[in-house]
């Protein structure tokens, strides 16, 4: 079905121009978005820390210039479908996601993430990262544990 008859017709009454983004088949609105190559809402950011720190909500909230909270266990998992609890990658633009990575990150010569599971690390050097990611605002959010 490529549009609804009732939306179709009402669409038209209405006299709104359209267009109709066809797509592989998806089971959440975020994967069709990311399916449709659709840009999010900016609803959700991924914040990328050492695990030895902290994430320090009011100085990520002063970067962001607006307020951040922690999303849910039942959220993140809807969100990085193809991981297991605990191992998201640190890439947000693979999940078509926002990304802000500390500074701090830029301080190691060796970076190691989780590859989506807890038995798989991704290994690059902090150059490669740093290119990788280099379209990625960065800023100081965390503090050493």
């Amino acid at each position: 079905m490529a549009i609804a008859l009732t939306l179709q017709q009402y669409l038209a009454t209405k006299g709104v121009e359209y267009d109709v983004v066809a797509h592989a088949p998806t089971m959440s609105s975020m994967r069709t978005a990311q399916a449709s190559r659709v840009p999010g809402d900016k609803g959700y950011l991924l914040a990328v820390i050492p695990a030895s720190h902290r994430l320090e909500l009011e100085y990520l909230a002063v970067l962001r210039k607006r307020q951040a909270t922690l999303a849910t266990e039942q959220e993140i998992e809807t969100l990085f479908r193809d991981c297991s609890r605990g191992a998201i990658p640190p890439i947000g633009a693979a999940y078509g996601m926002d990304c802000v990575i500390d500074d701090s990150i830029a301080e190691q010569p060796e970076i190691y993430f989780e590859a989506g599971d807890h038995g798989t690390l991704v290994h690059m050097t902090g150059e490669r990262f740093a290119r990788l990611t280099a379209a990625t605002q960065h800023g100081r959010f965390s503090r050493h544990a």
